[in-house]
C-alpha cells in the first residue's frame, strides 16, 4: 500500500482531531478558503455516486459498484452502494469499500473483516471512499489481506451519499458495519463466509461494538467470531467533558451536536453558545484532513465559548449521550481492546472503565495498554497482537463448532 511517511503523518494528524471550529466571519471566511475546499473536499472525480438508487429493499444488498483504482499490490478493490438501515429501522443507502486478495478463496470461503473508520467528518464530501486514497483510512489493510481476509468498509450513513447524518449514533453506525459485511457476503458469492470480524478505531470503535451488541438480533446469519477496538469512544459524556476545552472537543461537539439535534430533534439553544450554534452548519461542511487549514482558521475563536453547560449533566443531552455509549450488555464474542498510554483524546481512564464495565458483564475481554501509542498511533502499535487476535478466535471458533456435543457421545 501507499505507506509513505508523509501519508502516515497526514493520518495521524487526522486521527488526533485537532481541527475543526469556529466562525465569527463567516461568509469572508468561506470565500477565502473556497480554493482549498474546491482542491481538497471532493478529490474523488468519477460519477459513481450521482443519483444513487433507492435505499428500500434489504439491507446488506449492493445495488451498485464499480472497480477501485490503486488498490494494495495482491488485491483487488470496488466502491460499493449497498443498503442499510437507521436505529429507527427506516432505509438508508450508504457507500463503501470492498478489498480483496486475489486468487483463489479458500474452500470455506474467505472471512469478511468489517472496519470501523476514525472520524474524517460528517458531510457527505468526507467520506473515506471518496478520499483521494481511500485505502489510508483502513489501518492495517495490507496486513489483514495477507491473511487472506476480505476487508469491507462502510461510509457512515450520511457520507458518500444523502442520507440523515450519523456521527456518533451508535445503532446506526453499528447497523451500517453490518450491513457492510452482509453486502461484501453477497457480493463475493461462495467465495466469502458467513465468517465475520470487527475492527474499529476511535469512533469506528464505538461503531463496531454497537454491532456487535447488534448483531445476534439485527444480523443473525452473520457468524461474528470476535470484535477488536482500538482507543473506541465509549462514554461519550466523558470524552466530551475532558475534551471541550480544545479545538478537539469543540471538534467532535460540533459533529455531535449536530448530528443529535438532526436525528432526536434536540434543541442546540439549550447546549450552545449563540456562536457556536451559528457556525455549526459551517463547521460540517469542514473534512478532516482535506481541510486541516481553513478549519484551524476558524477554530481558535469557539474554544472556550462553544457549550453552557455540561453535556453529560444536561438534558436531553445527557440521556442521548448515555443512549450512545456502548457497552450495556455483555458481547456474545470475545473482545480486544487496544489503549494508547499516551492518548490525549480517548483517555486511557475511559478505556479502563469501559473494559471493567464490559468484565462484570459478562464479555470475554483482553486488553492491550501500549506505552508511548497517542490517539493517531494505536490503531497500527496494535495491529500485530489484532493480527493473532483474530486467528485464534477464528481457530478457536472453528474447532467449537467441530467439536461432537455432550449429547452426541
Amino acid at each position: 500500500m501507499r505507506g509513505t511517511t508523509a501519508a502516515r503523518a497526514a493520518r495521524a494528524a487526522a486521527l488526533l482531531l485537532t481541527p475543526l471550529l469556529a466562525l465569527t466571519t463567516l461568509t469572508a471566511c468561506t470565500q477565502e478558503l473556497r480554493g482549498e475546499e474546491d482542491l481538497g473536499a471532493r478529490p474523488y472525480t468519477g460519477r459513481f455516486y450521482e443519483d444513487p438508487p433507492s435505499a428500500v429493499g434489504a439491507p446488506g444488498v449492493v445495488v451498485r459498484s464499480e472497480v477501485a483504482a490503486g488498490a494494495p499490490e495482491g488485491a483487488t478493490a470496488w466502491r460499493i452502494l449497498f443498503r442499510s438501515t437507521d436505529l429507527r429501522g427506516d432505509a438508508v443507502l450508504n457507500s463503501g469499500m470492498l478489498v480483496v486478495p486475489d486468487g483463489p478463496a479458500p474452500d470455506d470461503g474467505r472471512t469478511i473483516v468489517s472496519w470501523g473508520h476514525p472520524t474524517t467528518g460528517s458531510a457527505e464530501k468526507c467520506a473515506p471512499s471518496r478520499s483521494v486514497d481511500p485505502y489510508l483510512w483502513m489501518e492495517g489493510l495490507p496486513s489483514l489481506l495477507k491473511q487472506g481476509y476480505a476487508v469491507v468498509s462502510t461510509d457512515y450513513t450520511g457520507m458518500g451519499v444523502p442520507g440523515p447524518d450519523s456521527y456518533l449514533i451508535g445503532a446506526t453506525e453499528g447497523r451500517n458495519v453490518l450491513d457492510a459485511a452482509r453486502a461484501a457476503r453477497g457480493f463475493l458469492g461462495d467465495a466469502a463466509s458467513d465468517r465475520v470480524l470487527l475492527w474499529g478505531h476511535s469512533q469506528g470503535g464505538q461503531a463496531v461494538l454497537f454491532a456487535a451488541q447488534l448483531s445476534r438480533e439485527y444480523a443473525p446469519e452473520l457468524d461474528v467470531r470476535a470484535v477488536a477496538v482500538a482507543a473506541p469512544a465509549t462514554d461519550l459524556a466523558a470524552l466530551l467533558r475532558a475534551d471541550i476545552g480544545d479545538v478537539s472537543g469543540v471538534s467532535i461537539g460540533s459533529y455531535a451536536f449536530a448530528a443529535y439535534s438532526e436525528v432526536y430533534d434536540a434543541p442546540l439553544d439549550s447546549i450552545l453558545t449563540p456562536e457556536a450554534e451559528a457556525a455549526l452548519p459551517a463547521m460540517n461542511g469542514f473534512c478532516l484532513i482535506t481541510q486541516n487549514a481553513a478549519l484551524h482558521k476558524v477554530a481558535q475563536p469557539l474554544v472556550g465559548r462553544f457549550v453552557t453547560a455540561d453535556p453529560g449533566a444536561t438534558q436531553p443531552w445527557a440521556d442521548l449521550l448515555a443512549a450512545n455509549t456502548p457497552g450495556t450488555s455483555a458481547l456474545p464474542m470475545p473482545l480486544l481492546v487496544a489503549q494508547g498510554r499516551a492518548d490525549q483524546l480517548v483517555r486511557p481512564a475511559a478505556t479502563s472503565a469501559f473494559v471493567e464495565r464490559e468484565k462484570r458483564l459478562g464479555t470475554a475481554v483482553t486488553y492491550d495498554e501500549i506505552a508511548g501509542a497517542t490517539h493517531g498511533s494505536i490503531a497500527d502499535k496494535a495491529l500485530p497482537g489484532v493480527l493473532r487476535f483474530f486467528a485464534e478466535e477464528v481457530r478457536a471458533s472453528a474447532s467449537r463448532s467441530s467439536a461432537p456435543s455432550s449429547g452426541s457421545r
